[in-house]
């Protein structure tokens, strides 16, 4: 009786086949007679072990995306030898997460001839057989998912270390710092190709390294490829370190960290094969998502550090890829310093730190009793707040000393930006508050059967907020707006409110360069409250991204606000915001905003489409989500 055939795709990179070998080896265990063969990039096949395969087939990249490279001849000709063999079961390592990729997984399966198609399973994806549910990235780590994919093949889904092909690295100096009984810490400043936002910067690198040689006394490795050697060539000029960049295989490279006492790096496929050797290691994420791709070390040791601002993660978050490039800023990966990174060094080489996760500021969360029921348009959790809700729990978070909460005023259109925006699109999904500024949010949620109580604006919100803040001794900064505008704001709202307290005024602006210093100053003024203009989305991003240590109880974006309290851009009549036209005066005196209101017709539709595609008591939420 022939062998069963089985046949596994992990097209991704380095980091991702290390992770599915703990599913391979428990396969491998379950079906010792099967033959089981590996699709997989020809960059990566060289870590697998002899053992856990019976053949594998080398899919080129040569840094394309894998649907890009997909359609070259050379990996056509893999399609056909694929077809020629015949599979009784196929698995597949991935999230089907774009259009592009499942047109190429599709051809996968129907050139297999396999009966079971495995993968996870998610909306869209109609040529799989059977498999798991894909909750999204970071609700299971990727190791975790791919060895309750195999648990359908009969493997054993128990957590288990992933294994790496290691050989021998006979660079002389190596053999001499292996030998000097000091401690072995090697550095990975790299991330891979694909995702350069994951670095963290090659100066704190060698601040870290000075600064173990003279504590531990360690002997410090730099590991990574040619093209990390030219990076970071001006940061490691006069650190006596030894210098393997560029100069080991894979396996070679492994051998190396199994050698070692820690590893430090980004998250990276280095920072896997790490994990994979039982090297202890700390870990250091922004932009990608912990949760999903953290260390994975049963039984091991690892630290893995954090920011904690608002907005991070913001790639591979739910079933999106989101913004893999990060943004500008990234002030996530900035406010990890070298004193942190030395701290859990000192830590695990001193024997301590079971595996653990760290935000150093964490993440801010609405206390559950300011919790209140929330509507869902797009995906989105709108607040069905009135006035008084909204400042009782300003009331409640300046009372408590809550730590920062971030409340957003979102309209149509910053729906419809966010849907294209994924940093933006989690800062609103992540708020304490998204108050509905816009009438077509009261007409959406008129249209998905659970109706707003009341249009909460930014622009009354603002004096409304002001006004109570004057009764309660409430301290308020102005930031943004053109120069001169916030003071003048501030002004008119003294003068209407004689016992308010300014805390600050200042203009500046939403650049990178200025965030310490301006969070700095907004800390030093004792305010409760803050109000960013620097209009959105860039004032929710920079919130977002500074909200863990900013002292404020409240930080909320205000677009124009500002101008219209100073008087510098006339609000519309009563009579037309009361009828909800405020949109069209705006319209009238700024025509340039004609292009934008094209993004209302959209959200119509997909409104539309929302109330069609779901019962409607589904739009009704209570509390805060789990986003991640």
């Amino acid at each position: 009786m022939a062998s069963e055939r089985i046949l596994l795709v992990q097209l991704a990179d380095i980091g991702d086949l290390v992770l599915s070998t703990p599913a391979i080896a428990a396969l491998r265990e379950a079906k010792p007679n099967a033959h089981i063969e590996l699709l997989a990039t020809a960059q990566a096949l060289p870590l697998l072990p002899e053992g856990l395969l019976d053949d594998a087939l080398p899919f080129a990249r040569q840094g394309e995306s894998a649907s890009r490279a997909f359609f070259r001849a050379a990996n056509l000709r893999l399609l056909a030898k694929i077809w020629r063999r015949h599979y009784d079961a196929l698995v597949f390592f991935h999230h089907f997460t774009l259009r592009a990729g499942r047109v190429k997984f599709w051809l996968i399966a129907r050139a297999s001839g396999a009966r079971r198609i495995l993968g996870l399973q998610h909306g869209g994806v109609d040529f799989l057989t059977d498999g798991i549910a894909d909750e999204g990235f970071g609700a299971k780590h990727q190791a975790q998912y791919w060895l309750e994919l195999v648990a359908l093949l009969g493997a054993d889904a128990r957590a288990r270390r992933a294994q790496v092909k290691r050989e021998a690295c006979l660079d002389p100096d190596f053999a001499a710092a292996s030998a000097s009984g000091k401690p072995l810490v090697v550095m990975h400043g790299g991330s891979g190709g694909y995702s350069r936002a994951r670095r963290w910067h090659p100066a704190r690198f060698a601040a870290v390294a000075r600064a173990l040689r003279s504590r531990q006394g360690a002997e410090i490795i730099l590991v990574g490829d040619r093209q990390d050697r030219r990076e970071f060539a001006e940061a490691w000029r006069g650190i006596d370190a030894l210098n393997l960049l560029g100069k080991t295989t894979l396996p070679q490279l492994a051998a190396v960290l199994r050698r070692a006492d820690l590893f430090i790096g980004a998250d990276s496929g280095v920072m896997h094969i790490a994990a994979a050797v039982g090297t202890p290691i700390i870990g250091i994420f922004g932009p990608s998502n912990a949760a999903a791709w953290q260390p994975w070390t049963p039984g091991g040791r690892s630290i893995v550090l954090r920011s904690g601002v608002a907005c991070s993660p913001c790639s591979y978050v739910g079933h999106g890829i989101g913004a893999r490039g990060g943004c500008a800023a990234r002030t996530c990966m900035k406010l990890i310093s070298a004193e942190k990174v030395l701290a859990a060094a000192d830590s695990l080489l001193d024997g301590g730190a079971a595996s653990s996760a760290h935000d150093l500021m964490p993440p801010v969360v609405a206390a559950a009793e300011t919790a209140t029921e929330r509507i869902d348009i797009l995906g989105l959790a709108v607040a069905a707040i009135t006035y008084e809700g909204w400042l009782a729990r300003i009331e409640s978070w300046i009372a408590q000393k809550a730590r920062a909460q971030q409340v957003c005023t979102i309209n149509p259109e910053f729906i419809m930006i966010a849907r294209r925006d994924p940093i933006f699109w989690h800062i609103l999904r992540r708020a304490a508050l998204c108050v509905p500024d816009g009438v077509g949010l009261l007409w959406a949620s008129r249209q998905l059967g659970a109706p707003l109580p009341q249009r909460v604006t930014g622009s009354d919100g603002v004096p409304i907020i002001a006004e109570r803040a004057a009764q309660r001794g409430w301290r308020i900064f102005f930031l943004g707006a053109a120069e001169g505008i916030a003071q003048r704001a501030a002004d008119t709202l003294q003068r209407r409110y004689p016992a308010l307290l300014v805390a600050g005024v200042y203009a500046g602006s939403p650049a990178e360069a200025e965030e310490d210093a301006i969070v700095a100053m907004v800390n030093a003024s004792g305010a409760d409250i803050l109000f960013v203009a620097y209009g959105a989305p860039r004032q929710d991003k920079w919130i977002a991204r500074n909200l863990p240590r900013l002292q404020v109880r409240m930080a909320m974006g205000v677009g124009g606000s500002l101008d219209f309290i100073a008087g510098a851009v006339p609000r519309a009549p009563r009579w037309m915001q009361a009828r909800g036209l405020e949109w069209l005066f705006r319209l009238l005196r700024q025509p340039w905003r004609a292009r934008r209101m094209l993004r209302l017709p959209r959200f119509v539709a997909a409104v539309l489409w929302q109330r069609a595609a779901a019962p409607k008591s589904a739009t009704r939420m209570q509390g805060r989500q789990e986003l991640n």
